[in-house]
């Protein structure tokens, strides 16, 4: 037995420097440079956005930290308890993340059987033993029958030589595969983080809207009493009274699409974090409690690539598709393949180890593709046109994702002009309703300067909120499209591909 090993041993360690000495056909793949650029947008970006100071947390001036890092934590930078604790729920529980890192062990384990079975020896071990009768006339003799019984035992092993690099660039497509399935991992943390803090934002948003619907349903509830006392004075007419409760019922019209979104937002959020809508238990999320990031990291350019894990997973097919020519180019040469088997043969057990009951065979087999009907070119070719898709599909999504930068940068800068004009009209408009409702009560303006005044601060009321949340969520854009700092996370989640 102790011959077998060492015999096998010897061939193994042949077999393998003669396979890591031979050539690989194909073409050694290159990640694409990445643009050669020095900013996001086409005009420079300001220093700073404006500030607004009567709005709040959400009307802080914000920075951009030119060619700073994103901390891996992104979130926390809003400085909120709850936000932190949902998305650390989400992490937790999640089925889309769990279902992204189990991919990605089947990928990995994938792999390693593909590593085993095309780079290595299969060796097998077989022990046998079976009892037979011969007929004599099997043997041309008139014998009476035999009976006798055989013993076996053999090591059998099997080795394609991999002389022209096919099988190496097999498992080549399958390591691109498994990067690919970690950068889809990663893309999945990123988008889930993203959506719970811009769903969180988007509760807080439309809770602070009901609760501005319901001041002003209070407020034109009071100037429809001051119209029914006065009609009932006969100062105005039955007319003024319809208009005004025509006025009420409108804004008490627009509470329950509110509330119907504040609840699927909650049922939305509640997906996320891995709990049926029924028994999560969101905290109440305060708009106003929230802190605007003041500074706003943003990464080199020219990392962007290396830091957005789409690119990377598009990368990574463009890998996996170069690596299938090298297959299709291999199979077109000769094939060669080892065996050879090792062992015993004996009519007893006792006898089975005996030498002169030794057996063994070596053999070695060649086959060269001679005419398969064009079909061997024709799937270099079809290997060759899948790369120049994905190549075609990496530079789509590189394009797409300096377009989300930039869509963000810009928005970031001028939402905070928007929040501005919002936050001084919701001012003016308040001022010029209370005061007009004032001047009605004592005669000095008509009931149609109040009903427009009304209006007006109805609409800039709800805008200016919308523009304060936006704000917020413009920072989350920002921080998903740069790549969420995932890259510092240790060891979270899988480490970062080398650049």
């Amino acid at each position: 037995m102790h011959c077998i090993l060492q015999n096998l041993r010897l061939m193994t360690i042949a077999w393998l420097i003669f396979a890591l000495t031979s050539c690989m056909l194909g073409p050694n793949f290159q990640s694409p440079a990445p643009p050669s650029i020095a900013r996001y947008t086409y005009k420079p970006l300001p220093g700073h956005t404006i500030g607004t100071p009567k709005a709040g947390h959400a009307g802080k001036t914000q920075q951009f930290a030119m060619y700073e890092d994103i901390p891996s934590q992104w979130w926390a930078l809003f400085h909120s308890k709850e936000i932190n604790e949902l998305v650390q729920q989400g992490l937790n529980k999640s089925p889309t993340l769990i279902a992204a890192k189990a991919t990605l062990t089947q990928a990995e384990e994938t792999l390693n059987a593909q590593i085993g079975s095309l780079l290595f020896p299969a060796i097998n071990l077989g022990l046998g033993g079976n009892r037979q009768r011969a007929s004599g006339l099997t043997f041309n003799s008139t014998s009476p029958p035999s009976l006798f019984t055989v013993y076996n035992t053999t090591a059998n092993v099997s080795y394609p030589l991999d002389v022209f690099g096919g099988s190496r660039r097999q498992v080549e497509s399958y390591q691109a595969q498994v990067d690919y399935e970690r950068f889809q991992l990663i893309a999945a943390y990123l988008t889930l983080t993203s959506n719970i803090v811009t769903t969180a934002i988007t509760i807080a948003s439309l809770q602070e809207q009901i609760t501005a619907t319901i001041q002003l349903i209070q407020e034109e509830s009071k100037t429809l009493y001051i119209i029914q006392k006065q009609f009932q004075l006969g100062s105005v007419s039955h007319a003024n009274v319809l208009s005004q409760q025509t006025q009420l019922a409108t804004t008490q019209a627009l509470l329950p699409p509110l509330q119907k979104s504040l609840a699927q937002s909650r049922h939305a959020l509640a997906v996320l974090i891995g709990d049926l809508p029924s028994e999560s238990q969101s905290p109440i999320l305060d708009l106003n409690r929230l802190t605007l990031p003041q500074r706003l990291p943003i990464n080199i350019p020219s990392q962007l690539v290396r830091q957005r894990p789409d690119v990377q997973a598009a990368e990574a097919t463009l890998h996996s598709t170069s690596a299938l020519i090298g297959v299709a180019t291999a199979n077109l040469f000769p094939q060669i393949n080892i065996t050879g088997n090792y062992g015993w043969l004996a009519q007893s057990p006792g006898s089975l180890f005996a030498p002169i009951n030794k057996t063994w065979a070596y053999g070695a087999g060649l086959t060269q593709p001679l005419f398969h009907g064009g079909s061997l070119l024709a799937e270099r070719r079809a290997a060759i046109a899948a790369f120049e898709a994905a190549y075609a599909q990496y530079q789509q999504t590189v394009l797409q994702a300096f377009q989300n930068v930039a869509d963000a940068l810009r928005a970031i800068e001028y939402d905070a002009y928007t929040l501005k004009a919002q936050t001084n009209a919701r001012i003016a408009a308040r001022a010029t309703f209370i005061l007009t409702r004032e001047q009605y009560q004592l005669g000095a303006a008509d009931y149609l300067s109040l009903l427009t005044a009304e209006q007006q601060y109805q609409s800039v009321l709800i805008n200016q909120i919308q523009a304060a949340a936006t704000r917020y969520t413009d920072t989350v854009a920002l921080f998903q499209a740069l790549g969420g700092g995932w890259w510092n996370i240790s060891p979270a989640l899988e480490k970062r591909k080398n650049s």
